[in-house]
């Protein structure tokens, strides 16, 4: 349920011909997005991420709880992003989370949550009519980084699944305005609970939990210039598979977690500092099934690193 959280940070491209000069001022942040760094160099982001829900969704019914209050998570990030070549990038993202509920007497968690490390090949880039036309394939994967307990949703900071997941990402500009979709495939391994045996639509005696896979398609569209970006998102994620909370039960790490959000961000490049930017925007669960009504706000710094002067230098 907070792993939509890491779904928020978007970057495309300016056009081909502006490509490598507009990359040295921006970066990717995550495997959602369509821009390349060019080779040899290195954007690093530091991110915060606020979260939190009173309202939640009991299957299909909307509902509060008063044991709960109100439901907060706070995602501290370092993220990172390297040019291996100018049409495939790798990048990273370890993320730290806290969580917390405003009544009753369970514990906010806290921890390191799940490294993931994503390849991102440049596939197709052409000129289509007036515009640029690119597909990005898209390849990620995910393990946890501590031993944070999965069975304590939603105040657990993850699942504890090791996951692998394959994206495809098309972007179409004009000028300064783009339009861009994406369609992403996850498998997730089981995991094991500090517990004998549970119950999801039967009784299993076992500690060993299967967890369904799940699929995201995300929308987007905005206006990009050298300095300033403005887009507006919207992303479904579905889990195909699980079963519903139970009433006035706790959440059980495979339920099925649906959820639809609209959002948008806004980024700034600086003119001062070349290759500093900052970016903040936020987004809305719209509708849900098993997940909380969230609202989430977050804010990230850039900075881009170019080894390519280092090695001209040692030349």
């Amino acid at each position: 349920m907070m792993k939509h959280l890491r779904l928020y940070f978007y970057r495309y491209f300016l056009t081909l011909i502006l490509l490598t000069a507009f990359t040295q001022l921006a970066c990717a942040q995550t495997d959602a997005d369509a821009l390349m760094i060019p080779k040899n160099m290195f954007c690093a982001v530091a991110s915060y991420d606020h979260s939190s829900w009173t309202n939640y969704w009991e299957g299909t019914f909307k509902r509060d709880n008063l044991n709960i209050g109100k439901l907060t998570t706070n995602s501290y990030m370092v993220m990172g992003n390297y040019g291996i070549t100018n049409k495939l990038d790798l990048l990273f993202t370890v993320p730290y989370i806290t969580t917390n509920a405003s009544s009753g007497t369970l514990k906010g968690q806290h921890g390191l949550q799940d490294l993931s490390m994503t390849l991102k090949w440049l596939a197709i880039q052409t000129e289509i009519g007036k515009g640029i036309f690119s597909v990005h394939a898209i390849l990620s994967g995910s393990i946890p980084l501590s031993n944070y307990e999965p069975n304590f949703l939603p105040l657990s900071i993850g699942v504890h699944s090791e996951t692998a997941s394959l994206r495809a990402l098309a972007n179409y500009q004009i000028g300064r305005f783009f339009v861009a979709a994406a369609g992403q495939y996850t498998l997730r391994s089981d995991i094991t609970i500090d517990q004998p045996s549970y119950y999801t639509t039967q009784l299993i005696n076992s500690n060993r939990v299967y967890m369904p896979n799940m699929n995201n398609v995300l929308f987007s569209a905005g206006y990009r210039s050298l300095k300033l970006n403005v887009e507006a998102i919207v992303s479904q994620t579905t889990t195909l598979g699980g079963f519903d909370i139970r009433k006035n039960d706790m959440p059980f790490p495979s339920n099925t977690m649906n959820w639809t959000t609209a959002g948008g961000l806004i980024k700034y490049s600086f003119d001062g500092v070349t290759g500093l930017q900052v970016t903040a925007g936020g987004n809305y669960v719209l509708k849900g099934r098993n997940v909380g009504q969230s609202t989430d706000f977050f804010g990230a710094v850039n900075y881009v690193f170019d080894f390519n002067k280092k090695s001209k230098l040692n030349k």
